[in-house]
């Protein structure tokens, strides 16, 4: 078996495989996994060829060949009209020598990048708040999607545009993407991001002082408008007025308007009903709770940012664990915090024991008591009360009984010797096990984690 040495543009072949992939999977997918990846290397023996395709991180390695090898290798094959044999590597996207004059040009001329960076603080925007690291699934897609073309056609797309959604599901990363990117285009840019309390202390204290026509000016020149919790000024008529003539000025002036909530408009008490149909004029999208794909990839994200690489079984270890991507940030400060304070490195049983201690919940969202959990997972089960506190080590009744542990650890916080005298008297290390035992299920198992969701639900 021989290499033949034959020149080939593997630009123009990856080009033309990523062409074909486009048409296969949602615009959202292409950008989330296939944009940052490239053609490594590409050697073609006596009758196939072999490639190495280059992935910007190990997450994206990873998720490409779980889910879209057959994709990828069949566009190969289809491109070059050989077999191919396929590997994926870590490898960041090569910087041409002819597009280094594109990176030095700014620098030269006007400092563009600190004059970005300059528009996007006095615009109230966080810095790290863009489209590039904001993760894709479906349970965001249609969100994201929005902003996207809200970014490329701003007052046109869709106009206004309404991100509802829980707490921590990404809303405000998304509105304030499509204000950065605008700032990128052109720094000039009118763009303001604020929350509704801070447009509510404007309108007070603009008629408070008799300088309202200042207050009007400040908002009614922008080119887009951010705000997010726009449920604030609900109930406060003064500030409903002045928001209404506010968004007529900005929309017939052509600029963008775009809103966060926690509620759809049609649910959000006490909002003029005449906003709500301004609201409903334009495109209102809902962002889901991220699944565990998705609290993956933040995971990735997050710990990349804070300089830090993290093997997959311990992401998925934090993602089967963590519901909120802010939940997840704040697990991953503690993490690194505990790792730099004892000087050790990052394993998955510091992990487990961050996360058997209950230490990524910060608020509890679960309000019931214990006699309440039981019920639930007895119910949820169909188990006996009797059976599920008993000594039956069947699988059928061990495994539920586990769980019980676990969400009294976990969401209640109670004591390990707390737990272990309701479910029948059993001493803490029986406790610890259950809990350690669960919380790795859940980074691997589906059924484990809906579970856990499930009884979460009922209570």
């Amino acid at each position: 078996m021989t290499t033949t040495n034959i020149e080939i543009d593997t630009q123009k072949v990856w080009h033309d495989v990523l062409e074909s992939i486009k048409v296969s999977v949602s615009s959202a997918n292409y950008t989330t996994w296939f944009k940052q990846t490239h053609l490594s290397s590409l050697n073609k023996f006596d009758d196939r060829y072999s490639a190495e395709v280059g992935c910007s991180s190990a997450y994206v390695k990873n998720t490409i060949e779980s889910r879209y090898f057959g994709l990828v290798q069949d566009n190969l094959v289809k491109t070059l009209n050989y077999n191919c044999e396929l590997t994926f590597i870590v490898k960041g996207v090569p910087i041409k020598k002819d597009s280094l004059q594109e990176f030095k040009t700014p620098l030269f001329e006007g400092n563009s990048q600190s004059d970005t960076t300059d528009a996007i603080v006095k615009a109230g925007i966080r810095p790290g708040f863009t489209f590039q690291n904001f993760a894709v699934s479906s349970s965001n897609q249609m969100a994201w999607a929005a902003a996207d073309a809200v970014s490329k056609e701003l007052g046109k797309a869709y106009n206004p545009l309404f991100i509802w959604g829980g707490v921590g599901v990404g809303k405000t990363h998304l509105m304030s993407a499509v204000g950065h990117h605008a700032l990128e285009i052109d720094p000039e840019t009118q763009v303001l991001c604020c929350t509704g309390e801070q447009f509510t202390n404007d309108i007070v204290e603009g008629i408070r002082n008799k300088y309202t026509p200042a207050v009007r000016n400040k908002y009614r020149k922008l080119k887009v408008l951010l705000i997010d919790d726009i449920q604030f000024i609900a109930g406060k008529d003064a500030v409903q007025e002045e928001f209404f003539h506010t968004f007529n000025a900005l929309v017939f002036s052509g600029a963008q308007i775009i809103l966060t909530s926690d509620k759809p408009p049609s649910d959000i008490p006490k909002m003029e009903e005449r906003l709500k149909s301004r609201f409903e004029a334009g495109l209102i999208v809902d962002i889901a709770p991220p699944d565990f794909e998705l609290r993956c990839a933040i995971t990735q994200i997050k710990a990349q940012e804070k300089g830090i690489e993290i093997d997959m079984d311990m992401v998925q270890l934090i993602a089967g664990n963590i519901e909120t991507a802010r939940k997840l940030e704040g697990f991953l400060i503690k993490l690194f915090s505990q790792a730099r304070i004892k000087n050790v490195t990052i394993s998955k049983e510091l992990i487990e024991n961050l996360l058997g201690k209950g230490e990524d919940q910060g608020n509890h969202n679960l309000k019931a008591n214990p006699s309440e959990v039981i019920s639930a997972v007895s119910k949820y089960y169909s188990i006996g009360k009797r059976s599920l506190l008993g000594n039956s080590r069947t699988r059928t009744i061990a495994r539920p009984r586990q769980l019980l542990m676990y969400i009294l650890r976990r969401e209640l916080t109670l004591p390990l010797e707390e737990v272990g005298r309701l479910i029948g008297g059993r001493d803490h290390t029986t406790v610890m096990h259950a809990v350690n035992k669960i919380t790795t299920l859940a980074s691997t198992n589906v059924q484990i984690r809906e579970d856990i969701r499930g009884i979460k639900n009922m209570l």
